[in-house]
């Protein structure tokens, strides 16, 4: 049976340069993209032994893509903090790693043109396989500085607590 929109006007679909990054339960400033959400799962073949003409198909592990997240560059730690973490340069032996609260649950949200989370993402376990604290500087450029983190992580699932909210309309004077 079709499932039908509780929307049942919206003809378009969500924009993608709406959305917003939380974790350690605040949303981290200046977020201006988040690489895609991807997961792939690796094929396991078989056949019998007496049909060696044909080949069965089934899963096998799946694997969870890493995710960018880029940021113009300020004065907000939270990416390097994060990063630190993982490895913090001049520590003392011992100290290299904060194991404790490396890796975190970070929540995506999307937002409709209104402003309204319109769909979320939980992405667990994750942590900050690469850093880059600056990009390239090239003083003939036209173009905003910015930092990166590369997230590995264990998996990630949609919240479907999250539903389609009702959208807003002006009322006529």
């Amino acid at each position: 049976m079709a499932q039908f929109s509780v929307n049942a006007r919206r003809l378009d679909p969500y924009k993608n340069f709406k959305f917003r990054v939380k974790w350690d339960g605040r949303y981290v400033a200046g977020v201006s993209k988040v690489s895609l959400l991807k997961r792939a799962s690796e094929v396991i073949k078989h056949r019998s032994g007496g049909d060696p003409s044909t080949s069965f198909k089934s899963p096998g592990r799946t694997e969870f893509e890493p995710v960018t997240l880029e940021a113009g560059v300020t004065h907000d730690q939270a990416f390097e903090q994060w990063a630190n973490k993982v490895w913090n340069f001049g520590s003392m032996p011992g100290g290299e790693v904060s194991l404790a609260d490396f890796r975190k649950d970070i929540i995506l949200e999307l937002l409709n043109e209104a402003g309204q989370v319109v769909m979320a993402y939980n992405l667990y376990r994750c942590w900050v396989s690469e850093y880059e604290a600056l990009p390239d500087l090239d003083a003939n450029a036209n173009a905003v500085a910015i930092t990166k983190l590369k997230l590995e992580n264990e998996g990630w699932e949609r919240d479907y607590a999250v539903t389609e909210p009702s959208e807003p309309s002006f009322v006529e004077p």
